[in-house]
Protein backbone atom coordinates (compact mmCIF):
# COMPACT_ATOMS: atom_id res chain seq x y z
CA UNK A 1 0.00 0.00 0.00
CA UNK A 2 2.86 2.32 0.91
CA UNK A 3 4.32 1.78 -2.66
CA UNK A 4 0.80 2.69 -4.05
CA UNK A 5 0.97 6.18 -1.92
CA UNK A 6 4.26 7.27 -3.20
CA UNK A 7 3.68 10.38 -5.07
CA UNK A 8 7.21 11.73 -5.69
CA UNK A 9 9.05 11.11 -8.98
CA UNK A 10 6.91 8.35 -10.28
CA UNK A 11 3.74 7.38 -11.53
CA UNK A 12 1.24 7.07 -8.41
CA UNK A 13 2.10 3.01 -7.44
CA UNK A 14 0.61 0.56 -9.59
CA UNK A 15 -2.28 0.66 -7.80
CA UNK A 16 -5.87 2.56 -8.96
CA UNK A 17 -7.71 4.57 -6.88
CA UNK A 18 -10.27 2.02 -5.83
CA UNK A 19 -7.58 -0.88 -5.46
CA UNK A 20 -5.89 1.44 -3.13
CA UNK A 21 -9.29 2.07 -1.30
CA UNK A 22 -10.07 -1.62 -1.45
CA UNK A 23 -6.75 -2.98 -0.29
CA UNK A 24 -6.58 -0.30 2.52
CA UNK A 25 -10.06 -1.16 3.90
CA UNK A 26 -9.00 -5.15 3.91
CA UNK A 27 -5.57 -4.43 5.74
CA UNK A 28 -8.02 -2.55 8.02
CA UNK A 29 -10.17 -5.18 8.79
CA UNK A 30 -7.59 -8.17 8.56
CA UNK A 31 -5.57 -6.06 11.32
CA UNK A 32 -9.06 -5.44 13.62
CA UNK A 33 -10.01 -8.91 13.32
CA UNK A 34 -6.20 -10.12 13.94
CA UNK A 35 -6.28 -8.07 17.15
CA UNK A 36 -9.31 -8.54 18.40
CA UNK A 37 -8.64 -13.00 18.55
CA UNK A 38 -5.08 -12.19 20.34
CA UNK A 39 -7.29 -9.94 22.63
CA UNK A 40 -10.36 -11.75 23.22
CA UNK A 41 -8.28 -15.51 22.93
CA UNK A 42 -4.80 -15.42 23.08
CA UNK A 43 -3.58 -13.03 25.27
CA UNK A 44 -5.51 -13.77 28.28
CA UNK A 45 -4.44 -17.29 28.25
CA UNK A 46 -0.38 -15.96 28.23
CA UNK A 47 -0.95 -12.98 30.78
CA UNK A 48 -1.42 -15.69 33.35
CA UNK A 49 1.85 -16.44 33.59
CA UNK A 50 3.65 -13.34 31.06
CA UNK A 51 3.40 -9.61 31.89
CA UNK A 52 4.21 -8.70 28.50
CA UNK A 53 0.54 -9.64 27.81
CA UNK A 54 -1.40 -8.35 30.89
CA UNK A 55 -3.72 -5.45 30.47
CA UNK A 56 -2.37 -1.74 30.38
CA UNK A 57 1.01 -2.88 29.33
CA UNK A 58 3.13 -2.45 26.32
CA UNK A 59 1.17 -4.67 23.70
CA UNK A 60 -2.09 -4.04 24.39
CA UNK A 61 -1.31 -0.31 24.68
CA UNK A 62 0.36 -0.39 21.32
CA UNK A 63 -2.35 -2.18 20.03
CA UNK A 64 -5.03 0.77 20.98
CA UNK A 65 -2.36 3.26 19.52
CA UNK A 66 -2.38 1.23 16.37
CA UNK A 67 -6.22 1.35 16.53
CA UNK A 68 -6.15 5.14 17.16
CA UNK A 69 -4.67 5.45 13.76
CA UNK A 70 -5.69 2.89 11.54
CA UNK A 71 -9.78 4.12 12.44
CA UNK A 72 -8.71 7.54 10.86
CA UNK A 73 -7.42 6.05 7.89
CA UNK A 74 -10.48 3.51 7.87
CA UNK A 75 -12.95 6.52 7.91
CA UNK A 76 -11.24 8.23 5.23
CA UNK A 77 -11.25 5.38 2.97
CA UNK A 78 -14.55 4.83 3.63
CA UNK A 79 -15.76 8.49 2.83
CA UNK A 80 -13.44 8.15 -0.43
CA UNK A 81 -15.30 4.49 -1.50
CA UNK A 82 -18.74 6.00 -0.80
CA UNK A 83 -17.27 9.17 -2.92
CA UNK A 84 -17.78 11.72 0.35
CA UNK A 85 -13.92 12.41 -0.49
CA UNK A 86 -11.59 12.13 -3.07
CA UNK A 87 -8.42 10.04 -2.51
CA UNK A 88 -5.36 11.75 -2.17
CA UNK A 89 -2.80 9.48 -2.29
CA UNK A 90 -0.02 11.48 -0.12
CA UNK A 91 -3.02 11.25 2.87
CA UNK A 92 -3.45 7.89 2.91
CA UNK A 93 0.47 8.11 3.29
CA UNK A 94 0.04 10.66 6.11
CA UNK A 95 -2.75 8.56 8.21
CA UNK A 96 -0.32 5.45 7.51
CA UNK A 97 2.77 7.26 8.89
CA UNK A 98 0.87 8.24 12.23
CA UNK A 99 0.39 4.81 13.14
CA UNK A 100 3.17 3.21 11.03
CA UNK A 101 6.23 3.29 13.54
CA UNK A 102 3.79 1.62 16.78
CA UNK A 103 2.86 -0.58 14.07
CA UNK A 104 6.31 -2.07 13.45
CA UNK A 105 7.34 -2.00 16.97
CA UNK A 106 4.54 -4.28 17.73
CA UNK A 107 5.79 -6.40 15.46
CA UNK A 108 9.31 -6.40 16.84
CA UNK A 109 8.19 -6.74 20.38
CA UNK A 110 5.46 -9.43 19.56
CA UNK A 111 7.59 -11.56 18.48
CA UNK A 112 11.02 -11.27 21.08
CA UNK A 113 8.01 -12.03 23.53
CA UNK A 114 7.17 -15.13 22.01
CA UNK A 115 10.55 -16.18 21.44
CA UNK A 116 11.53 -20.20 22.50
CA UNK A 117 13.92 -18.27 25.25
CA UNK A 118 11.52 -15.73 26.42
CA UNK A 119 8.10 -18.08 26.41
CA UNK A 120 10.88 -20.71 28.71
CA UNK A 121 10.57 -18.59 31.23
CA UNK A 122 6.74 -18.97 32.37
CA UNK A 123 6.11 -22.38 30.49
CA UNK A 124 7.18 -25.30 30.39
CA UNK A 125 7.05 -27.75 26.81
CA UNK A 126 4.29 -29.64 28.17
CA UNK A 127 1.95 -26.52 29.12
CA UNK A 128 2.71 -25.28 25.94
CA UNK A 129 1.45 -28.19 24.46
CA UNK A 130 -1.56 -27.78 26.00
CA UNK A 131 -2.30 -23.93 25.60
CA UNK A 132 -5.63 -24.26 23.59
CA UNK A 133 -5.28 -22.73 20.73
Amino acid sequence: MLNACDTKGKKSGTLSARQLIMTGLGFCSQLHLHHSIEEEHIFPVLARRMPEFRAKVTLLEQHREIHAGMDKLQAYLEECRCGEADLQRDEVQRLMDGFGKVLWTHLDDEVHALRAENMRKYWTVEEVRKIPF
